[in-house]
């Protein structure tokens, strides 16, 4: 899974309305890029960052550039367009290097199901021997020291998907929560209890009640310049310690 076509590189002047980034391109050119994420981007936005822009040639897109990499630190890549992760591992998924999650006939994407009328991310039917499996994709961006931190932000949303992944467990199903890991430097994840204590005594419950948890790194870049590969081909440890 791949960027269609190459980035274009710049540098973050500053991110504002959530939406909107200036960005510095190489030619001396300022643009005014749409940022795909409505998060507090914890650690993805610092001052003066090399970034990576993706080009529509769409006349109808109010703007042209879609900020979609940024280098965190010197040698480290984050892809913070919140729109990839769903993507990346349903790709994932169907070409089977998900192990956890092989062997299913049919994978649909958001499928409305639960008491707190949710959509999964994805729903997997079809095993020979395995129950269904529920999958809320979640997206890792925040590292501290080589650990990944999920979510960055408190997140009533995010405890809601857990709610629901017990809810599906205790029915027979199978409850998955897929962290898809954007970020090089990340070598293992953990919840931030730091940031949503609520959430993190929330996903340990719901590890207890039978929630599986699964995390696969992308390899977006080599050293410090991106390779343009999205696919998620690293499986990473999930701490479960608070």
């Amino acid at each position: 899974m791949n960027f269609s076509q190459p980035l274009i590189k710049g540098k973050l002047v500053r991110r504002y309305k959530r939406f909107l980034a200036d960005v510095l391109l190489e030619d001396g050119s300022e643009v005014v890029a749409h940022c795909p994420n409505t998060g507090s981007m914890l650690g993805c936005q610092p001052d003066g960052a090399r970034v990576w822009l993706s080009e529509s040639d769409n006349p109808k897109r109010k703007l042209r550039y879609t900020w979609e990499l940024v280098e965190t630190s010197p040698g480290e890549l984050a892809c913070i367009n919140t729109a990839r992760p769903n993507a990346q591992a349903r790709e994932a998924v169907e070409a089977g290097r998900v192990k956890e999650l092989s062997g299913y006939g049919l994978c649909r994407a958001e499928v409305r199901y639960g008491e707190e009328k949710s959509r999964i991310d994805l729903h997997l039917s079809g095993h020979v021997e395995l129950a269904d499996a529920w999958v809320e994709v979640k997206n890792v961006t925040l590292c501290d020291g080589g650990c990944g931190f999920f979510p960055d932000a408190v997140t009533t949303r995010g405890q809601k998907h857990l709610r629901e992944l017990m809810a599906q467990v205790a029915k027979g199903d199978r409850g998955v929560l897929m962290f898809v890991v954007n970020h090089t430097g990340i070598t293992s994840v953990r919840p931030a209890d730091h940031i949503d204590a609520t959430y993190g005594a929330l996903f340990r419950d719901a590890v207890k009640a039978g929630v599986e948890v699964v995390a696969y790194r992308a390899e977006l870049g080599d050293g410090e310049e991106p390779t343009g590969n999205l696919a998620l081909s690293r499986p990473v440890p999930v701490i479960l310690d608070a």
